[in-house]
This record gives C-alpha cells, sequence and structure tokens, in this order.
C-alpha cells in the first residue's frame, strides 16, 4: 500500500491566491455594476445592483443560519461564523482584521481590502462599494434582529481600513429591509456617503 505525501504550501503563498480570488470577485462586481449602469442609467442600475447584493446576502445569510442551526446553535451575533458556518476566508481577503471596542462597542477593524483596492485602481470607489451592502444583507437574513453596519468603509472614505459593528435592528428597518418596495440602505449610510455629507 503506497501512502501520498500531503502537499503543503508556504501560508503567505496561500494568501497571495486568495487574494487574487478577491480582486476577480471585485472585478466582476465592477464589471456587472458597471454594465448595469451603462444600460439603465445610474439610479435604475444603481438600484438593480443593490438588488442583486441583497439577494446574494440572503444566500450567505441563509446558508450560515442553517449551518449555526446544524451545530445546535443559536443564531447570535456571537455563533455568526462559528465553526462550519464561517462564510469568509481567514486570511487573504484583507491584510489583517482586528477587534476594537469604540464608546462600549465591539467592532472589526479589517485593513486593505482586496477588493476595495482594485476599486481605488480603477477609480470606482463609489460604484464599487455597493458591493458593501453585502455585510447587512448577509446579517439581517441570518438574524433579522441584527444589522452588521459600516462605521467607515475603505473605498469611499480614503482610509486603509474598514470598520464594521453589529447593532440591534429596529421594527422599522426590520420592515423597510424586507419590503420589496422600501429604501433600506439608510441603515448603513456609511458605504456610499461622500466627503461633505451623503
Amino acid at each position: 500500500m503506497t501512502t501520498k505525501k500531503k502537499k503543503f504550501i508556504p501560508l503567505e503563498n496561500a494568501k497571495l491566491e486568495v487574494e487574487i480570488t478577491s480582486r476577480r470577485i471585485g472585478l466582476l462586481h465592477l464589471a456587472y455594476a458597471k454594465t448595469l449602469v451603462k444600460e439603465f442609467g445610474e439610479k435604475r442600475g444603481k438600484e438593480i445592483i443593490v438588488k442583486a447584493i441583497k439577494y446574494y446576502g440572503k444566500l450567505i445569510g441563509e446558508k450560515v443560519r442553517e449551518d449555526v442551526k446544524a451545530q445546535d446553535l443559536e443564531s447570535t451575533p456571537k455563533n455568526y461564523g462559528a465553526g462550519k458556518a464561517r462564510n469568509l476566508p481567514k486570511f487573504g481577503m484583507h491584510e489583517k482584521k482586528e477587534q476594537i471596542e469604540v464608546e462600549n462597542e465591539k467592532r472589526i477593524r479589517s485593513y486593505g481590502c482586496a477588493m476595495a483596492k482594485i476599486w481605488r485602481e480603477y477609480g470606482e470607489e463609489e460604484l464599487g462599494s455597493l458591493y458593501c451592502y453585502i455585510d447587512i444583507s448577509k446579517y439581517m437574513f441570518y438574524n433579522p434582529n441584527y444589522k452588521m453596519i459600516h462605521t467607515k468603509t475603505m473605498p469611499v472614505s480614503g482610509s486603509d481600513y474598514c470598520e464594521l459593528a453589529v447593532r440591534h435592528t429596529t421594527e422599522k428597518e426590520r420592515k423597510d429591509f424586507f419590503s420589496e418596495d422600501k429604501d433600506w440602505l439608510y441603515m448603513d449610510g456609511e458605504i456610499t456617503k461622500k466627503e461633505g455629507g451623503k
């Protein structure tokens, strides 16, 4: 009986492979986003983009909830991404992540997003950042009582990191988010915020 040798690659090589994939996802988003805006105009094109991102978040959030439930855990913020329910790579998509506390609120600071970098390279931070609505969408489909919002976004803030916080939702926010005809983007107004206001 022959035994196969396991092959290992250095962590830096693995990070690079994930970064390349993340950049490709960022370009894919940019390609369909620019096409939709060109075909339908800026207002309607962006509405369709956000609708697609919301559906993408639904697919992710429901899968994470299902994976959490399969581990006999509750769909709480603490269990989001627990064990097999993890939905993002540990390395390569961002340069580093850290937990911080701001005004008694736990936040995640994520440095050097590969997708945000590619959107900057193409000068498409605003259109690219519509992808970032994935965070609020996936979280609300995981558990509608919570939302993950950006307190800072790398694509539009000019900073080298994004900062995210999990917060309770209000009844109005839940109603608006799950309605087909209500605006829910106000729930994370930091995403497309421009200098000097929205």
